[in-house]
């Protein structure tokens, strides 16, 4: 059974603006979904429209078994939601937090003081528990908003950007418990990020997202070797410098892509360990010496960077290179 599917799911805001343009997604139960992209792609108003938090515009959507459109209150008490803004309510304790949020989902009273002390073992907050929400700092907070998520026991959890601005140790306790409820429990996570190590290292399948549209979809194993290829990554002192570098290696022998992000230039070529040197000496011949050269085999970023023409972290588009077998997009 699928945890979540869409069809044709669509979201316009005024005639001009396309934030989520038509997408079908098929996320199976007991899966952790990687959602990938840079911040206006689509990835919060998709995530939005999946928790019934903004109606669609076209298409369709089930999230549990439930369509979002037909009956969204019900979709409400079968997922929980962490989004990336922290509403907590901070004249509160930790403690008090979750016991009400157990009673608003239905819990007796008993049970819901229970979940609540276990949730905070969990999330390590179990000493800041009856101390006020407003003395938390930004990782507790985020810890104790995922807590909140999962207090009555979701089969399906949206986590969007949950470990933005954590500090690394933060952010490695969380990936943990996600794991855990992942594997133990069987829990399905929709994960939204920016962090590229955190969809390697948690999705068992990942979905790239630019411009309103999925781009690209896969295992984060299968996407990396779908390109075939090792990476020779080159940064020039210009983009003039660049430019002039990937209009040439565009000719070089054996290239089945050049990517050129502003003063970098990304080649895509079996064998990468052997056309370094003759790379170097085509560039100098060119008048375009590179000032560093990097070759490294795929990662998420070399595959985010085909599939959208520009890195996760920048965001900026890339500019194409010369016409031929290669070429940007």
């Amino acid at each position: 059974m699928l945890a979540i599917e869409t069809t044709g799911l669509t979201k316009h805001f005024g005639p001009d603006i396309r934030a989520v343009d038509g997408i079908d997604l098929r996320v199976e139960e007991g899966e952790i979904f990687g959602f990938l992209g840079q911040n206006g792609s689509g990835k919060t108003t998709t995530v939005r429209m999946l928790t019934t938090l903004l109606r669609p515009t076209a298409g369709t959507a089930r999230v549990a078994g439930v369509d979002v459109l037909a009956n969204p209150g019900e979709v409400r008490r079968r997922v929980g939601v962490a989004l990336q803004e922290v509403g907590l309510d901070e004249l509160q304790t930790g403690r008090e937090l979750l016991t009400l949020q157990g009673r608003l989902f239905g819990l007796a009273p008993r049970e819901a003081k229970e979940r609540a002390a276990r949730l905070l073992e969990v999330v390590t907050l179990t000493e800041a528990a009856d101390r006020p929400i407003r003395g938390y700092s930004g990782g507790m907070k985020r810890r104790l908003d995922l807590a909140c998520a999962l207090v009555h026991g979701p089969r399906v959890v949206f986590l969007d950007e949950p470990t933005t601005g954590l500090d690394p140790i933060t952010r490695e306790a969380v990936w943990q418990y996600v794991r855990e409820l992942n594997r133990e429990q069987g829990v399905t996570f929709f994960l939204t990020t920016q962090y590229l190590e955190e969809a390697d290292r948690l999705a068992d399948t990942v979905a790239i997202m630019d411009r309103g549209r999925v781009v690209a979809e896969g295992s984060p194993a299968a996407l990396k070797a779908a390109i075939g290829s090792d990476v020779v990554t080159l940064a020039f002192a210009g983009e003039g410098e660049a430019a002039r570098a990937a209009a040439a290696l565009e000719r070089f022998e054996g290239v089945q892509r050049v990517v050129r992000a502003e003063a970098e230039v990304a080649v895509y070529l079996p064998n990468g360990a052997t056309a370094v040197a003759a790379i170097v000496r085509l560039l100098d011949d060119a008048g375009a010496p590179a000032e560093s050269l990097m070759l490294k085999h795929p990662t998420l970023d070399d595959v985010f960077l085909r599939a959208t023409g520009h890195h996760l972290e920048e965001g900026a588009p890339a500019a194409a290179a010369a016409p031929g077998r290669g070429g940007s997009r």
